[in-house]
C-alpha cells in the first residue's frame, strides 16, 4: 500500500543518526581493541556461492541463510548468515600459512528468521578468529578477548557459560547411536526434557549404564563443582569424554588466572553449534537476559574443504545488542556554523577548522532553522582582520 511504503520487513532495522553514532563509535573502538591484540581486519563479501558459504556449518546455518540464483552462472548463492565460515575460507585458501593467524571482522549478516537477544534478522556481527593453534592457550585468548570486547562496550556484569561438545559426542559414540537417533536425542537435550529423554533411551533398549550417563547430562550444570560431579557420574564413559572434561578443566584454570573475578557457569548439555564446533563452546550472558550476547567455541578442521585443515577457535557478537545493553553514550560533537558566503578566506578558515577536527556546517541561502537547530554552539564570524569562532 502507498501509505506504508516506509515500512521495513519484520526484523530488519535501519540506524538513525543517534544510534548510528553509537554503533559506529563502538565499531571503531572494538576494531582498535582487536588490532591491539594482533587481529587483522578482513572484509568478506556479503554474498557468495552457497556451497562455500555453508561448508562444515551444519543444518542450523543452512536454515538461516537466504538463497537465490546467480543470474550469470545459474548457481545457487547465499546471503551470509554468519561470517565465521567466510573468515575460515580466507585463512585456508588465501593466506595459506602454517603460523597462527588472527583475523577479525565486522559486517551485516542476514537471517531468514529472527533470533537472539534483540529478535533481529539483520545483525551487525563483529568477531575474532584464531587459526593454527589447537591448545587451550588459544581458547583462553579468545575467551579473554570476548570478555574485553564486552567490557569495552560498557557491559559490566558478565556471566560466562562453558560447555564441550566432546562430552555428548563421546557418549553418542559409546551408545552406538545412528544419525537419526543422535538428532532426536540432541533435540530433547536442548530442551532438557529429562522424562522424554528417559523414554527415548528406554525405547531404544540402550545399555543402562550409557543411558544413565546420557540422561545425567540434563542435570550437569552449575558452578565449577559440576566438573567434579561429571567425573563421578561419567566415570564409565569412554576416553574421549574424559579428555573433553580435562580440556574444560584446563581452560578453566588458565582463564581464572587471567580473569579471577569472572563468573563461570557450566552446562554439559548445552550444545551450541554442535554440528559445527569440535571442542569447548562458550557464551556470555548478562543478568535479566535469557539470550546470549556473545558466543563462540572451537571448530577445528573447517578449512579442510578450502584446501588447508587448521585448528580454529573464535567468537562473535552483535553491535546492536551491545549498544542496547550499554550505558555508555558517544555524544555528538557540537558544530560551528559558517555563513553562506563565497569569500576565499572563509573557505580557507573552514578547511583549517575541519583539519583540526572541528565539525563545520555551512549555512545555505534561504534555509530554515538557526544554528541551534543544526547542532551548532558556535558561529564563524569575520572581524576586521580574519575569520574567528565565537560562542553563541
Amino acid at each position: 500500500m502507498k501509505a506504508n511504503r516506509w515500512l521495513l520487513p519484520e526484523g530488519i532495522e535501519e540506524a538513525l543518526p543517534e544510534q548510528a553514532r553509537q554503533l559506529e563509535g563502538l565499531r571503531r573502538r572494538l576494531l582498535d581493541l582487536f588490532d591491539s591484540w594482533g587481529y587483522d581486519l578482513v572484509m568478506p563479501p556479503f554474498i557468495e556461492y552457497l556451497e562455500s558459504l555453508l561448508t562444515g556449518t551444519g543444518n542450523d546455518l543452512d536454515l538461516q541463510t537466504f538463497k537465490l540464483t546467480d543470474q550469470l552462472t545459474g548457481r545457487m548463492m547465499g546471503v551470509r548468515a554468519d561470517m565465521t565460515p567466510q573468515v575460515a575460507r580466507i585463512d585456508a585458501h588465501h593466506l595459506k600459512t602454517t603460523t597462527p593467524t588472527r583475523l577479525c571482522y565486522n559486517g551485516t549478516v542476514l537471517h531468514t528468521r529472527p533470533g537472539g537477544f534483540a529478535g533481529s534478522r539483520s545483525l551487525l556481527q563483529v568477531g575474532a578468529e584464531l587459526f593454527g593453534h589447537g591448545g587451550i592457550e588459544s581458547d583462553v585468548e579468545v575467551l579473554h578477548l570476548m570478555v574485553e570486547t564486552l567490557r569495552q562496550a560498557g557491559v559490566a556484569e558478565i556471566y560466562l557459560d562453558l560447555g564441550h561438545v566432546g562430552v555428548y559426542r563421546g557418549l553418542v559414540a559409546q551408545a552406538n547411536l545412528d544419525a537419526d537417533q543422535e538428532a532426536i536425542l540432541f533435540d530433547a537435550l536442548q530442551r532438557k526434557a529429562k522424562p522424554e529423554i528417559a523414554d527415548i533411551l528406554n525405547d531404544w533398549s540402550l545399555d543402562k549404564e550409557v543411558a544413565g550417563m546420557l540422561t545425567a547430562l540434563t542435570e550437569l550444570n552449575g558452578n565449577e563443582s559440576v566438573l567434579t560431579e561429571a567425573r563421578a557420574v561419567l566415570q564409565q564413559a569412554n576416553r574421549s569424554v574424559h579428555d573433553a572434561l580435562d580440556n574444560l578443566q584446563q581452560i578453566t584454570s588458565l582463564l581464572q588466572q587471567r580473569l579471577p573475578d569472572l563468573k563461570l557457569h557450566y552446562d554439559l548439555a548445552e550444545l551450541r553449534g554442535y554440528h559445527y564446533h569440535t571442542g569447548a563452546v562458550f557464551a556470555a550472558y548478562v543478568p535479566g537476559r535469557g539470550q546470549a550476547i556473545a558466543q563462540g567455541g572451537r571448530y577445528d578442521g573447517i578449512g579442510r574443504a578450502f584446501g588447508l585443515s587448521r585448528p580454529a577457535t573464535g567468537f562473535s557478537t552483535d553491535l546492536r545488542t551491545l549498544v542496547l545493553l550499554t550505558q555508555q553514550k558517544i555524544e555528538g560533537k557540537p558544530g560551528i556554523l559558517a555563513p553562506a558566503e563565497g569569500d576565499a578566506s572563509l573557505h580557507a578558515a573552514i578547511e583549517k577548522l575541519r583539519a583540526a577536527g572541528e565539525r563545520v556546517i555551512i549555512e545555505l541561502p534561504g534555509q530554515q532553522g538557526d544554528a541551534k537547530a543544526l547542532g551548532c554552539d558556535r558561529r564563524l564570524v569575520k572581524n576586521k582582520k580574519a575569520w574567528e569562532v565565537k560562542s553563541l
